[in-house]
Order: C-alpha cells, then structure tokens, then sequence
C-alpha cells in the first residue's frame, strides 16, 4: 500500500459529513463553535427581533414610535449591558419607557434574560473560535468597548486548530469527594471576594447602585466560581449549579454579618442576582470544560469588573418618575370623606406581613393651616412626610408636594441599625401627591390617591416593582381607614 503521509491534527481534518447544528442550538446550547458568519448573522437576527417586538409593544402601549435609531444610539450612549450584542439597555431606556406602564417594562426586562444567555455565550465561543481567550468575549459587558470587540469577533477569521469541545479530556482525574468539597469552598469563595469588591468599588467607591453591581458582578462571579470548580476536572452541572448558589448564599450572609445590608434588600435583590449567577456559572464550567484556557486568563478577566464601574458614568441626568394610583368607593358624600382625606386619626396596628417585616407603615396624618400654604404631615411608623398643600378644591382635589420623607422600610438585621447607602441617600423619593374625590350616584364617592416618586437604583424596571407593590399597599391601607371613618359618620 501507498504511504498515506503524515496524519493531520484531529482539528484539521474536514468533516463533511459533520451535520450542521439547528441555529436555535447554537444560541442556548454550549456545545457547538460559533464561527464568524454565524456570529454576525445571529447578532443581526436577533437585534432585529428583540427591535421588532419592543418596538410594536411600545406602540402598542403608548402610540410611540421607537425607531432603529433611538433603538441603537440609546444603546451606544449609555451604561453597559450583558445583552449589548442584541439590545439598548432596556432598564435605563428612560427616553421611552418612561412613557409606558410599569408593567411592560417588566415584561421586557424577563424577555431580555434569553438575550443574556445568547449574547454572552456565543461572544465567549466566537474568541474561542477565533484563537483569542474566551474571556475576551466576557468585554461585551463594557459600554463603548463592546463595539469594538463585537465588530472585531465578527470579522476575525477561524484559527485552525482553535476548538471549542465540551468534550475534551480532563487534565486531572476526577477529585475524591474531600478534594472536590475543597475546590468547591474555593470556587464559592472566590466568587463571594469578587462580589464584596464589587459591592466596594461600584457602593463605597463610587456611590452607584447601576447595572455593574446588579448584572455585570453576578455574571462575573457565577463565571469564575464555575470555571475553578471545573478546572482541569469538569464537575456536573447540577454540582456547578450548587456552588454557584452556595456563592451567592455566602455573600448575602456577608452583608447580613457586616451590617452592609439588611434581609429584606436581599430577598429583593434574589430574584434578579441569582439567575445572572446561575448563567455565569454555567457558562464559566463550559469554558474550564470546553478550553485550554489558563487560570491567570481567568484572572485577568476579573479586571473587567473595575473598568465597567469607571465606564458606567454615573447617573443619567434626568430620573424618570413614576406614578402609582389606587382608588376606593365609599358610601358616603364626598363632603363627608374630605376632612378624613386631610386628616386622619390613629390607624390601628398593621396586620399585614408587609407591614410587620419593616416596610415603612402609616399611622395617621395631620395638618397645620388650612388651603394653599398649610402643611400636612402623614406620619410613618419610620418617621414623617412634610407634605406642602399645593392644591384645595374642597371636597374634590387635594394635591401636595414632598420636601421631607423618612426611609422606606426599617431594614431586617441582627444589628439594631443598619443603614445601606440606598437609605441614607433616600434612592426612592416620594416627589408629591394627590387625593381625587369623584362623587358617584346615590351619595357615594370614588377616592383615588396618586403618588409620583422617582427610584435612582438600576434596573429600575426591576426595583420600582417592589416599589408599586409598596405604595399601593401603602394607599390601600390609609384610603380604607378613612373610608371606614366616612362610612361610621355618615351610616344611620
């Protein structure tokens, strides 16, 4: 027989008969290469669905117009987004959805968490492929540069003998169980240091609760608690996923102990961290598992984390305010209802759960003066609202403005103080208020209460969910009592 020749590495070797992979595969799976012409069709597909839909649901909503230029340039001018390969940050798109109900802004913020996943995961395959780190893919998360890179992973060729293969041969053999309980701890510690120094560069540091802390950190440390897990020995990815959720346990524990934050702030904070988490760990196991890549790689990518928090260039220059309106019918006049909507006595103690863990609960009101110029001051169970009368249209609208608040909630701490940035610079503030009273057949009235409020802590999409629920717990509670005071006044 004839000499054959040197064999060509395994890499090298055509593979016609390779089946190529379902698109929808290579956007959420982690098993499949993302070469360069995939890379930019899919970057392009999907800006255009995730435009598509945005756009129809805003006008659907609002009868606006959001057009491809405001879509992109939004984008590109503001704060970094995991998502930036597909999307303009969708919870600081102040400039639109501001003007559309809270609602939508939710659903929007959970239709972007697919996009996370395919953004990040295809631009840590398309480096891989292209012969480069995979954590450079990890820069899409830096505004400005992100541009740059996602253009430069789009165009930069295939490097032959580069592969992505989740089922490369590990380089150690599998751990005993006390090995890998060790490399377990060591992962879920590194990821927690990395999100103390998050929380102290981006809250300590520079006075920012903005999308590094709340997307960027959480993405980082799943990525690194799941890549030394899995290092030189891939683990399961049930196994990852209990590391990454033993990591974020152990950092909320941290806050709790050193006073940094209370309870409450960090079951709120739960339900948007720990997904963020759950991907980067998946993803920083398909890196350990997929890549030669090399510890001091692993670390370098960490100095994304302080580059993001300089980038991110403070707080927009106008905050989007939010109004939240309750309404109650009342069988009495509206004349009988307005003095209790001016004032009111002593409301019985909160039985409410909401209330009871430390939300900031009404008590009663009261009012100095009478018209335009009066003050009234509707006193919490964490201080007083000073709320100056700046309309009376005795009994049908009563309209105040907000110069003095107390904090939004008594935090839930082993410590009898803890106060969090967010509170001590009052991150919600109540702006002003109103009282409709609309008198219905029959001598009942409709009372609806207003309160606009601005909430400076990102993703306010996100955030100012707990903050309607708040206040619309807070108008239910006292436009109740003071249908009960009408209603036993007026009742035969």
């Amino acid at each position: 027989m004839p000499d054959p020749g040197p064999s060509l590495p395994e890499a090298l070797v055509p593979r016609p008969d390779r089946p190529k992979a379902p698109l929808w595969r290579v956007w959420f799976g982690l098993s499949d290469e993302v070469p360069r012409g995939i890379y930019a069709v899919s970057g392009f597909l999907l800006m255009l669905l995730k435009y598509s839909v945005e756009a129809l649901a805003t006008f659907v909503s609002t009868g606006r117009v959001l057009t491809p230029l405001e879509f992109t340039l939004f984008w590109a001018k503001h704060v970094p987004k995991p998502w930036a390969i597909v999307s303009p940050p969708v919870t600081e798109h102040v400039d639109t959805l501001a003007y559309t109900p809270g609602w939508l802004g939710w659903i929007i913020l959970a239709w972007t968490l697919p996009f996370i996943w395919v953004a990040f995961s295809m631009s840590l395959r398309r480096a891989a492929n292209a012969g480069a780190t995979p954590w450079i893919g990890a820069l899409v998360l830096v505004p400005l540069v992100n541009i740059v890179v996602m253009l430069i992973l789009a165009a930069a060729p295939t490097k032959r003998g580069s592969t992505w293969n989740m089922a490369r041969t590990p380089t150690e053999p599998p751990p005993d169980a006390p090995r890998r309980a060790s490399r377990g701890i060591l992962a879920a510690l590194a990821g927690v240091l990395l999100g103390l120094a998050s929380l102290g560069i981006g809250v300590y540091g520079r006075n920012e609760y903005g999308v590094t802390l709340f997307f960027g950190s959480p993405v980082l440390m799943g990525c690194l608690t799941g890549f030394i897990y899995n290092y030189r020995s891939p683990q399961s990815w049930g196994g990852t996923l209990g590391i990454s959720m033993l990591m974020i346990t152990v950092t909320g524990a941290c806050l709790l102990a050193f006073a940094l934050e209370g309870i409450i702030c960090l079951l709120m904070a739960a339900p948007l961290v720990m997904p963020l988490a759950f991907f980067g760990a998946l993803l920083g196991k398909a890196v350990a598992s997929a890549t030669h890549t090399s510890m001091p790689q692993t670390v370098g990518m960490l100095l994304i984390l302080p580059v993001m928090a300089g980038v991110e260039g403070g707080r927009p220059a106008q905050t989007p305010e939010y109004v939240v309106t309750s309404s109650v019918e009342i069988d009495a006049p509206p004349e009988a209802v307005w003095k209790y909507v001016v004032a009111f006595p002593d409301l019985a103690e909160p039985e409410d759960w909401f209330f009871r863990v430390g939300i900031a609960c009404p008590m009663r009101a009261r009012i100095e003066g009478q018209g335009v110029g009066a003050i009234r001051y509707c006193e919490f169970t964490t201080g007083s609202f000073v709320e100056p009368i700046t309309a009376w249209d005795e009994p049908r609208h009563l309209a105040f403005d907000v110069t003095s608040q107390p904090d939004p909630m008594r935090e839930l701490s082993p410590y009898r103080h803890v106060h969090p940035p967010h509170l001590e610079d009052a991150s919600l503030k109540s702006r002003r208020g109103e009282f409709r009273l609309v008198a219905l057949p029959g001598g009942r009235t409709r009372l609806e209460g207003s309160t606009w409020y601005t909430f400076d802590m990102y993703p306010q999409d996100y955030w100012t969910l707990w903050s309607d629920l708040s206040i619309h717990k807070i108008h239910d509670r006292v436009l109740n009592h003071i249908k009960q005071l009408a209603e036993a006044e007026t009742s035969p």
